[in-house]
C-alpha cells in the first residue's frame, strides 16, 4: 500500500496582500510562510454500520482540539451517483477549506478521472456477517439512545417487515437478505461503475486495485484501537489524542448509546446460506484484514491482534456444506458493538 501521502510533509501556503511600509519586514525580513500539514485533504467515505457514528463523534472532538475543517455530511441512503453528480460533488469537496476531513456514506469517487486533486481516503470495515446483522435489526428497532425514537424515524415500515424474523428474511430470499443487498461493502471500495455493484469477481478485484492504490488505511471493526493508533500514526495533525479521547470515560459513556438494540443471531442453516451468498465479500474483507495487519506490521506497531469474528474452521464447513444459493437490493444507515457477537461455536 502507498504511503507516499504520510505526515512530516508540508506545503506552503503563499500569504495574500501586501506588506509595503512594514517595520518588521526592516528588521526581520518577509513572514513566515503559512504551512499546511500534508495530507490536507482527507475522505472517509464511511462503510454503515462498520463504526461510523463512532468514529465521527471522535472526529468532531478531534476537529475542535486540532482545528481542522470537519465536513459530516447527514446524507445516508444516496450512495451512487450520476456522473453529473460525482463532479458537482467532488468539485465541492475540493472547495472546503484546507486542512479538512470529508465524511459521507458514498461509493468511492475517482477525483482523477475527472482532473480534480486527489484526496486521501480512509476507511473501516467489518466482518460480514456481523456488519449485516447489525443493519437488520439497527433498522427495526435503533440503538441504546431509545428504540420509541427510531420507530418515529422509519415511520413507514410495518409491524410485518419490522418483526420479520431474520431467519424467514434469509432462508425465504426476502430481498433484503438476498444479492445485491448483501453485496455491501464491495461497492464502497469498488466506485461508482454500474458493475460495481454486481455481486462477482470483477467487482471485487477492482475494490482491491482501489484500496491498494487511492486509500491510506482501511482498518477493521473488530481491531479498533489499533486502528485508531494508526491514523494517530499516519495522520498526527488529525487524529493526535485520539485514544485518550476514545478511552475517556465521558466518551465511552457517550459510545455506549450506539450499540444496535433486539439483535440475535441467526440459525446455523440460515447462518450457512448467507455466508455463500457474502463469499464476495468475506474475501474481500479477508484481504483487507491480511492488508491492516502487514501495515501494522511495517510501521511497527506492536500489538495482539484478535481472532476474527468468526472460526475459520466454521466458515469452512459452512461452504461445504451449503448448495448454490437461489438468486437472489441498500439500506439506512448509520455502531461499535461487540464485532464477534455472532460467533458460534459448532
Amino acid at each position: 500500500m502507498p504511503l507516499r501521502r504520510l505526515a512530516n510533509t508540508s506545503i506552503p501556503l503563499h500569504s495574500k496582500g501586501g506588506l509595503r511600509e512594514s517595520t518588521y519586514l526592516n528588521d526581520h525580513g518577509p513572514h513566515a510562510q503559512r504551512v499546511l500539514p500534508f495530507p490536507s485533504q482527507v475522505v472517509y467515505n464511511r462503510v454503515g454500520k462498520c463504526g461510523s457514528r463512532t468514529v465521527v463523534i471522535l472526529l468532531r472532538l478531534l476537529a475542535e482540539k486540532h482545528r481542522f475543517n470537519l465536513i459530516s455530511s447527514d446524507i445516508h441512503n444516496k450512495t451512487r451517483l450520476t456522473k453529473h453528480e460525482q463532479v458537482d460533488l467532488m468539485k465541492n469537496i475540493s472547495k472546503i477549506p484546507q486542512p479538512f476531513l470529508y465524511t459521507r456514506h458514498v461509493h468511492f469517487l475517482n477525483f482523477t478521472r475527472f482532473r480534480i486533486e486527489e484526496p486521501v481516503y480512509i476507511n473501516i470495515i467489518r466482518d460480514p456477517i456481523s456488519r449485516f446483522l447489525s443493519n437488520y435489526f439497527f433498522r427495526r428497532f435503533g440503538d441504546w439512545r431509545g428504540e420509541q425514537n427510531h420507530l418515529i424515524r422509519t415511520p413507514g415500515m410495518k409491524d410485518d417487515e419490522r418483526y420479520l424474523d431474520i431467519n424467514v428474511c434469509i432462508l425465504e430470499n426476502y430481498p433484503e437478505c438476498s444479492n445485491p443487498r448483501v453485496f455491501y461493502i464491495i461497492p464502497y471500495f469498488c466506485g461508482q461503475h454500474p458493475q460495481c455493484r454486481e455481486p462477482g469477481a470483477w467487482a471485487l478485484e477492482r475494490a482491491k486495485q482501489n484500496v491498494l492504490e487511492n486509500y491510506l488505511l482501511v482498518g477493521i471493526l473488530e481491531e479498533l484501537e489499533d486502528v485508531l493508533l494508526m491514523l494517530e500514526r499516519l495522520l498526527p495533525h488529525y487524529f493526535s489524542g485520539v485514544l485518550d479521547i476514545y478511552k475517556s470515560p465521558e466518551y465511552r459513556k457517550m459510545g455506549n448509546l450506539t450499540g444496535t438494540v433486539r439483535k440475535h443471531t441467526p440459525t446455523v442453516e440460515a447462518l450457512q446460506v448467507l455466508y455463500h451468498r457474502m463469499r464476495y465479500e468475506y474475501e474481500f474483507y479477508d484481504f483487507i484484514r491480511d492488508q491492516f495487519h502487514l501495515m501494522k506490521k511495517k510501521i511497527g506497531l506492536r500489538s495482539t491482534s484478535r481472532p476474527p469474528a468468526y472460526p475459520p474452521d466454521f466458515l469452512r464447513e459452512l461452504a461445504l456444506r451449503t448448495p448454490e444459493p437461489l438468486d437472489e437490493d441498500e439500506e439506512l444507515d448509520s455502531d461499535l458493538e461487540d464485532a464477534n457477537s455472532w460467533l458460534i461455536h459448532p
